[in-house]
């Protein structure tokens, strides 16, 4: 059954930023089992990649994994503002990957999938479902996001990092967070962002993306667009200057014309980000596709 892709607006007061501002950034503690930093997933060349794992007080609970943002050049996965889903039941993992001044495209990507494949190998360990994990990130995280989702199995961006090659990097859903999913757009609609000597596309490609076309468009998870992708949820700010709306609007147009479910929400007068995209009712839109699509069947899903 072919389901439609779906705009909605937002328009958040002053009141509900800081109320959300005290959701995203308040006791992460609570509805916990444990927090475990700084586990090491992999190592390039001596450079250590840890993720932080929050655990519900939950028997086997999906996953979901978080991509930082950054621009690709900046970022901690010590910024996790999703790890309230410990609340809502769900083990979440925030990652790190390699920034552009360790190593360009396709880097990130291979250390985002060497997370989840790692993930899938200690799960009985941690106690969470390997069969149930969704992945989310923001900005330079959602691009990430994004693409993990659209390209499951494509070689190139598999990557062999962290070994544990028997174990699937493909996820069951993703949540994009003002992320980008096609440079070659980009190319023509923010040239200075993704052309310019030194912007921040520049960095992840080695180049600019009207030069470095090929490398653009396998950067893009646009690109990769297949039937058995996962369900989508997207948000994103109407007033966002640093990654433009059509980024996310193309994403939707792609995967509503292969028929794949995907729910573009735009948040009316926000920008690049803020604590609004994660509590309030993106937050409740959130934890509604997380149970739509990885506790299927159960009370909080229906």
């Amino acid at each position: 059954m072919l389901r439609l892709a779906r705009t909605s607006s937002l328009r958040p007061t002053a009141l509900l930023t800081a109320a959300l501002l005290a959701v995203s950034c308040g006791d992460a503690s609570a509805g916990e089992a444990g927090v475990k930093k700084d586990i090491e997933f992999a190592n390039v060349d001596g450079h250590s990649l840890k993720l932080d794992l929050y655990l519900p007080a939950a028997d086997d609970p999906p996953l979901v994994v978080f991509i930082h943002g950054g621009g690709w050049h900046a970022g901690s996965k010590a910024s996790c503002p999703i790890n309230w889903l410990t609340k809502e039941g769900y083990a979440v993992a925030s990652v790190s990957y390699r920034l552009t001044d360790k190593a360009i495209f396709p880097a990130q990507i291979h250390d985002c999938k060497a997370a989840v494949r790692w993930l899938r190998a200690h799960a009985d360990q941690y106690g969470y479902d390997a069969e149930r994990i969704a992945v989310a990130g923001s900005s330079a995280g959602g691009h990430l996001a994004a693409l993990m989702g659209t390209s499951g199995d494509v070689a190139a961006l598999e990557g062999t990092l962290g070994g544990n090659l028997d174990q699937s990097s493909r996820v069951q859903a993703v949540v994009d967070y003002y992320g980008a999913t096609d440079f070659v757009l980009r190319s023509k609609t923010q040239p200075h962002r993704a052309n310019g000597k030194g912007s921040v596309v520049y960095l992840l490609l080695g180049g600019g993306a009207d030069e470095k076309v090929d490398l653009a468009r396998q950067a893009s998870a646009v690109t990769h667009v297949s039937p058995d992708d996962p369900p989508f949820l997207v948000l994103h700010g109407s007033e966002d200057k640093t990654v433009l709306l059509d980024q996310s609007q193309r994403i939707e147009q792609v995967y509503a014309d292969a028929g794949l479910p995907i729910t573009l929400h735009v948040l009316d007068g926000s920008g690049h980000g803020g604590a609004e995209f994660y509590g309030g009712e993106p937050g409740r839109w959130l934890t509604a596709f997380l149970d739509e699509h990885l506790r299927p069947g159960s009370a909080a899903a229906e």
